[in-house]
């Protein structure tokens, strides 16, 4: 089967939405509730935005004494939509997220209201179950990881993911992956206690997108944020060995609801596969 030319309506999801006059604290609910990345903000049965994860843990930071209660999800800044319609093929949606650099494309029904949403994940699947050509985890992996250690501090690696515009850290000891970090670690409610309770907003802002870090900033940081990688990751990642099928990673994508996964050889870190790395596969 061609799966590149496979139309669209084959994977449509439904996607969970908001309105725009929906709150932070609700938008931040329905993706925990449901262990999804993003909500589609519709006004009028026609889709006006996306809220992703990323955007809820960067607006939190960014809230200070603010309660989050009182945001609503038109407060966001308005995100450009990315959209297709059922009869686009697979091949033109995969396209269309690389050169965009994102994660989902909205359908459109021919009103332009909203029928539905493509996903990579969406993706992967069709190509887990149409895909018969063995390829290795070792040929399409990326071999530079972005990482960082289990004592350093959650601002520096929320710095990292801002300055690569990445959505994962692997947490590292001794050259082996011991942790990972996206940015629904930032999301939950804690995250904001910890700021109220332990620095100044306006200083947190401020290391958070400072560029060239040294010592003597991870030290300042320390002193101003005392919380560490170890606090928030997510211990003993799942991870998968460098000879395997990329089939095989898909699976445990799946199984575990992840869209990385640290690549090990002999127990060693030597890089990472991400549902991205699958998607333009199919290009």
């Amino acid at each position: 089967m061609n799966t590149k030319n496979l139309k669209l309506s084959k994977i449509i999801i439904k996607p969970n939405t908001i309105s725009p006059n929906t709150t932070l604290v609700k938008a931040r609910e329905i993706l925990l509730e449901n262990k999804i990345k993003r909500v589609i903000v519709v006004d009028k049965r026609k889709p006006v935005g996306i809220i992703t994860e990323k955007d809820i843990a960067k607006k939190i930071y960014g809230l200070g004494t603010k309660s989050i209660k009182s945001v609503k999800a038109k407060e966001f800044k308005p995100k450009k939509i990315f959209t297709l319609t059922r009869n686009n093929s697979i091949q033109e949606c995969a396209k269309m997220m690389k050169k965009y650099g994102i994660s989902s494309i909205i359908i459109l029904n021919d009103d332009n209201t909203l029928e539905g949403i493509v996903t990579k994940t969406s993706l992967v699947k069709i190509f887990l179950t149409t895909e018969t050509t063995p390829i290795k985890v070792s040929k399409i992996m990326k071999k530079k990881v972005i990482s960082a250690e289990p004592s350093d501090p959650i601002l520096l690696v929320e710095n990292l993911l801002m300055k690569y515009r990445i959505s994962r850290i692997i947490i590292k000891r001794d050259q082996k992956p011991v942790g990972i970090i996206t940015f629904r670690d930032f999301v939950p409610a804690k995250i904001p206690q910890w700021i109220a309770d332990s620095a100044d907003p306006k200083e947190v802002q401020e290391y958070k997108f400072k560029k060239g870090f040294n010592e003597m900033d991870s030290n300042q940081m320390s002193y101003l944020f005392p919380f560490h990688a170890t606090d928030i990751m997510t211990p003993n990642p799942v991870t998968v060995e460098s000879d395997k099928d990329i089939q095989y990673a898909i699976k445990l994508m799946i199984k575990y609801n992840i869209s990385g996964i640290p690549v090990v050889k002999k127990s060693k870190l030597c890089g990472i596969i991400t549902k991205s790395d699958i998607v333009h596969v199919l290009i």
